[in-house]
Formats: structure tokens, C-alpha cells, sequence
């Protein structure tokens, strides 16, 4: 008889957790298995979630430690559950519902619609205490003050109405310290759909009962069209005249039409070549009005900027120390807010933000290198903690936090609030998608009802064909060759996944835009802060950018289809490279690469075999 492969120390330790796992009568599956998504009845209560008035889902369950004395599940997302009811309606829908190309109208979202102020979408507040309460009353105190926030917002709202929002009292108490120790609180969003992630009711309570400032960071603005970024910040300060807003990219010089080559996303990222870093310190420095002294800051921003890196260097090699402070559950849980501003003369700033708008690659951008860990998985921060930028300015990273909205659902997972692997039904999303992109330009597909015909055929039909979203998926997984293990049928729940990935990283673009923008469409498009704005991002005209494009494109076509495959595998949610392969350093004699028009046709013939 054949002799049995000795067991890898991979496996051993993996036999070993699973032992552990089952002496604590933990039964929940790995975060990246499809059947994660169902909680099994040996997991966890917690004695902060709201499980008596709703139930509650929760997610990205993760394995304890070796000494079992940190919980890693303490700050997990929880979601309200879903109906099965409700999942195979949408399930079905997308099977038989044809998609229809929207107007441009229906790209333009009102802030009014996603937060109306008559639903009560607030957030819980900290309730009121003193020092002569013990901890354990004022726990007692903040989850029964938790409990009546989730009775009166369901109450005011019909069942199916709100959004996923976060139900884990343990993540709003991160929230709360954060506001309670900071000066100024950066408030980060996506400028893909920046009005999802700003809570008009977070801005007045900073603004109004805290007496803080907000300064707006509109992230990733690589990914949108300079036309659109101008229109984002007119549109934010109409609504909010006092708010400080910036434009900020931790990946600048991404063309729109390259994204998706995989030369590119190897590389590690250059932190020290974001751009925006200057434009938050000016507001900063604008906000503080002398009262710190930001001169170590600009030195820093500085000198990163004017740092040259060599071929193969790495982008943190030589970079100055940074102090890192884990703040303990005992010193944050009886501390009041700091009635005193720039304490000891210095700034402390508060990064906070939905889940996956980029919260850790801001912080690492502003230190220069890599400090945070950086995930697409939404809730991948865990904890709260603080880092010394400079021995005036100290940076505080919060845990992502979604709050309750009138969003559509499908719009909150392309969004990348919602884990992609943890989707029970991904294809009414992935329609959603459809609908709003010109999918079929951009991914080349061919209609699965016509792959048995001729090539010329095929590709004179699937353009006047109908489409289903589940066609979409099923089309999708024949060209990626996502096949089912057992029965090597289409794998259409991995190829819509691999849809909405592409979505939420950008290389599949849905951008939103502001109300009124398709009036005004030719005064965007004619702005004089055009210039500045593809500065920022790393651009130059389309004009110059044309023939550099073109070079590339012939240049690094993927040639390598297995790469992305185990990309877009199951399991590659958790991986903590969200951010850090969309840049890489610039040669001395390269030429930053232009866009294009089109900014959704992010997806070329070679990039997809």
C-alpha cells in the first residue's frame, strides 16, 4: 500500500484550531466559505447585540487565539437577517427579469432620499454618566439605551425600509470614543457615492453638541472623472456651508483604462506618493488657527513628496518611527469628552467612515508608509488606536461603521459595505450593476444561449439579445471558467462575486453623481479647477495622455489568466491588500498616463483571458 504524505505544518496548525475550535463548542464556518453565512446555533451571544427585539446576523466570524483571552468576533458586523423568503424572490427576479439601460436622471442621488430627516436616522448616542457609576451599571446603562434607539427607529420605519446598518453595540462604543478624544474628525467617503457615507445627523451632533470640526475627505477621487469630483464638492457644500472638504487619492497617476492589469496590482504601494495630504493640512491649519503648531507636518508632507525612489526600493525602507497607542477597553470605557481643545498643543485627529471607503489607507498615506493593514472585507479594522503622525499631530483610526439609511440594498453591496463572500444572493446586485454600466462593451460577453453557434454569430447576437442578470453571471463564469467541482457546470455564484469585486475595487466603475449634474453637465466639464484636479489625481490632459495609453496597453496585457482567478476566489476577501497593488512609484522619466472619456471602459479583450 502506498505510504501517506506526512501532514504540512500548515495543516497541523489548521487541525489544531479546529480542535480548539470544537472544545469551545464553536461551530461557525471560516470566513471565506460559502457556507459561512449561516450561523450555526453553538455561536456566540453576545451581550451587546439586540438579538431580543430583531434577529440579527453576524458576520465575519474568526478564529480565537492560542491563549483565548482576546475575542476577535467582539467587533464583527451585525446585520439584520434576511428572510428566505425574501432571497429566493430576489433570486428568482434575477433570473427572469430583463435588464434595461437607466437614464442618466437615475445616476443623480438627493442626500434628502437616503437620509430623510423625518425617519429619525440617527445614530445611538452615548448615554449620560459620572465617575460615581461602576462599570458594570454603566454598560448596564448604554445597552439599555441602545435597545430604545433600535426600538423607536423601527418603530418610525416599516420592516424592509432601513438599510443594513451596524446593530454591534461594541462598534458604536468605538465610535464614540474617537468623537469624544479628537479635535477634528475627518470624515471619510467614497466620491463614487459620497451621500451614502455622510450622515447629516453625525455632522450636526460633531458640529452642534460636541462643538468640533468636520473636514469632508472625499477618497479614491482616482476613480472618478475631474468633471465629477468639482461637482461632488460644490454639491457637499451647498447642502453644508460650513464644511471643510478635500479631495484625496492614495493611488494617483491609475488610468481609468488600466486598472485591471495585473503587472500593476503586484506591486507594492508607494504611501508617500498620495495625493490630498496637503489639502487636509491646509484645512487643518485653517480650522486650528495657530493654536498647534503644524510645522513638523508640513515638513513630513514634504519631504515624503520630494523623496525619490529608486527601482525596487521599498516604499518604506528608511521611513521615520511611528508611535503606536492600542487603547485598553478599561481606559476608554470612563472617559469623558475632553472639554479642552489641542490638549498639550496637540491636534488630534479622527479618522471615522463607513466600511471599505479606504479609512486605513488615508492614515497610511498621512504617515508616509504602511501602519494599518489595509482589506476590501468590510469590518476589517477591529479595534480603536491611535498613531503619532508627528509629536504635534496623532492620528485615530475607528472601526468602519454603517448607519441606517433608506439606500437601496444592491447599491449598499456594490458600495462594499456588505461582505461580497458572505452574500446570500449576489446576482439582484449584480443586475443592479448592469443596468447602470455598459457591461457588454466593457466585459465582452457572449449570451450563454448562443455559445454553441458560430464566433461571428455570437457576437452579432448577444448584442440584440435580452439579458438576465443570471445570464450576466453565467456568461461571466464561461469566460473566466469558473466551473462547479462536482458537476463542471458554470459557477455562476463565484462569477457574481468576481462582478461585484470588480465593482467595489473600481475596475468595473459605477460612479453616482450629484442632483441637477446632467443640467449642468457642460459647466462641469468647463470648470477652471479641471487642472487642479487632475493634478491631484496624477493626470494629465487627455490629449498628452492619448499615446501613453495606447503604449501601455500594448505593453502589459495580462497574459496570465490564474492570477486572477485566485483573485476572485472565494477566499480572497480577507486578504489584506485592498489598496496597496493600485499604485506603484513613478520612474524619473515616465510620463503619467492619461484617461479616457469612457471611465467605465475599464476592462480590455486581454485583461479578461
Amino acid at each position: 500500500m502506498p505510504r501517506k504524505k506526512p501532514f504540512s505544518n500548515k495543516q497541523k496548525k489548521k487541525q489544531l484550531q479546529v480542535k480548539r475550535e470544537r472544545k469551545r463548542g464553536d461551530t461557525g464556518s471560516g470566513p471565506s466559505s460559502r457556507n459561512a453565512s449561516v450561523e450555526r446555533g453553538g455561536d456566540r451571544q453576545s451581550d451587546t447585540s439586540d438579538s431580543e427585539t430583531t434577529d440579527i446576523r453576524r458576520i465575519n466570524q474568526q478564529p480565537f487565539g492560542r491563549d483565548g483571552r482576546h475575542d476577535p468576533n467582539r467587533f464583527r458586523l451585525h446585520f439584520e437577517k434576511e428572510s428566505k423568503e425574501d432571497v429566493e424572490k430576489r433570486k428568482k427576479l434575477a433570473m427572469e427579469k430583463t435588464l434595461q439601460p437607466v437614464l442618466d436622471k437615475e445616476l443623480e442621488i438627493n442626500i434628502n432620499d437616503i437620509y430623510p430627516s423625518e425617519k429619525g436616522l440617527g445614530f445611538p448616542r452615548r448615554p449620560s454618566w459620572n465617575y460615581d457609576m461602576t462599570r458594570e451599571s454603566l454598560l448596564r446603562k448604554e445597552e439599555k439605551s441602545f435597545r430604545e434607539y433600535l426600538d423607536d427607529l423601527h418603530s418610525r420605519n416599516p420592516p424592509g425600509s432601513l438599510s443594513h446598518f451596524e446593530h454591534n453595540l461594541e462598534t458604536w462604543r468605538q465610535l464614540w470614543r474617537v468623537l469624544e478624544m479628537s479635535d477634528v474628525i475627518l470624515l471619510i467617503v467614497d466620491i463614487r457615492h459620497p451621500v451614502l457615507q455622510f450622515p447629516p445627523d453625525l455632522y450636526h451632533y460633531i458640529s452642534g453638541e460636541l462643538q468640533k470640526q468636520v473636514v469632508l475627505v472625499l477618497n479614491k477621487a482616482d476613480l472618478c472623472p475631474p468633471p465629477l469630483v468639482i461637482a461632488w464638492k460644490h454639491y457637499m457644500t451647498s447642502q453644508f456651508p460650513h464644511l471643510q472638504i478635500v479631495s484625496f487619492t492614495s493611488h494617483r497617476g491609475q488610468p481609468y483604462s488600466t486598472v485591471l492589469q495585473k503587472k500593476r496590482m503586484r506591486r507594492k504601494a508607494d504611501w508617500s506618493n498620495a495625493g490630498g495630504p496637503l489639502d487636509i493640512l491646509k484645512a487643518c491649519r485653517e480650522i486650528t488657527a495657530g493654536r498647534v503648531d503644524l510645522s513638523s507636518w508640513e515638513q513630513k508632507i514634504l519631504r515624503d513628496a520630494n523623496a525619490e525612489r529608486h527601482d525596487g526600493e521599498e516604499a518604506d525602507e528608511g521611513a521615520e518611527s511611528v508611535l503606536v497607542e492600542h487603547q485598553s477597553d478599561s481606559s476608554m470605557e470612563m472617559s469623558s469628552p475632553s472639554e479642552e481643545l489641542y490638549k498639550d498643543g496637540i491636534l488630534t485627529l479622527g479618522c471615522i467612515g463607513f466600511p471599505n471607503v479606504g479609512k486605513s489607507s488615508v492614515i497610511n498615506s498621512l504617515v508616509g508608509r504602511k501602519v494599518v493593514s489595509v482589506s476590501r472585507t468590510p469590518g476589517h479594522t477591529k479595534y480603536f488606536q491611535t498613531y503619532y503622525l508627528t509629536p504635534t499631530v496623532k492620528l485615530c483610526d475607528c472601526p468602519g461603521l454603517v448607519f441606517p439609511s433608506r439606500v437601496n440594498k444592491q447599491l449598499q453591496i456594490l458600495a462594499g459595505i456588505y461582505p461580497v463572500s458572505q452574500l446570500q444572493e449576489p446576482y439582484s446586485s449584480v443586475g443592479y450593476l448592469c443596468e447602470r454600466t455598459p457591461f457588454l462593451s466593457a466585459l465582452k460577453l457572449q449570451h450563454p444561449s448562443l455559445l454553441e453557434k458560430e464566433a461571428h454569430l455570437r457576437n452579432e447576437g448577444s448584442n440584440t439579445m435580452s439579458w438576465t442578470a443570471w445570464d450576466v453571471c453565467e456568461a461571466w463564469a464561461e469566460r473566466r471558467g469558473y466551473k462547479t467541482a462536482k458537476a463542471a457546470r458554470n459557477d455562476v455564484y463565484r462569477a457574481a462575486n468576481s462582478l461585484l469585486r470588480l465593482a467595489i475595487d473600481g475596475r468595473l466603475c459605477l460612479c453616482f453623481r450629484p442632483l441637477g449634474y446632467s443640467c449642468l453637465r457642460e459647466h462641469w466639464e468647463n470648470h477652471p479647477d479641471l487642472s487642479e484636479i487632475r493634478a491631484l489625481q496624477g493626470r494629465v490632459t487627455e490629449e498628452e495622455g492619448a499615446g501613453d495609453r495606447c503604449d501601455e496597453e500594448d505593453g502589459e496585457s495580462s497574459t496570465e489568466p490564474e492570477e486572477e482567478r485566485d483573485r476572485d476566489a472565494d477566499d480572497d476577501e480577507d486578504g489584506d491588500d485592498e489598496d496597496e497593488g493600485f499604485g506603484r512609484p513613478m520612474k524619473n522619466n515616465e510620463k503619467p498616463s492619461g484617461f479616457t472619456v469612457n471611465m467605465y471602459n475599464v476592462l480590455r479583450e486581454n485583461d479578461c483571458e
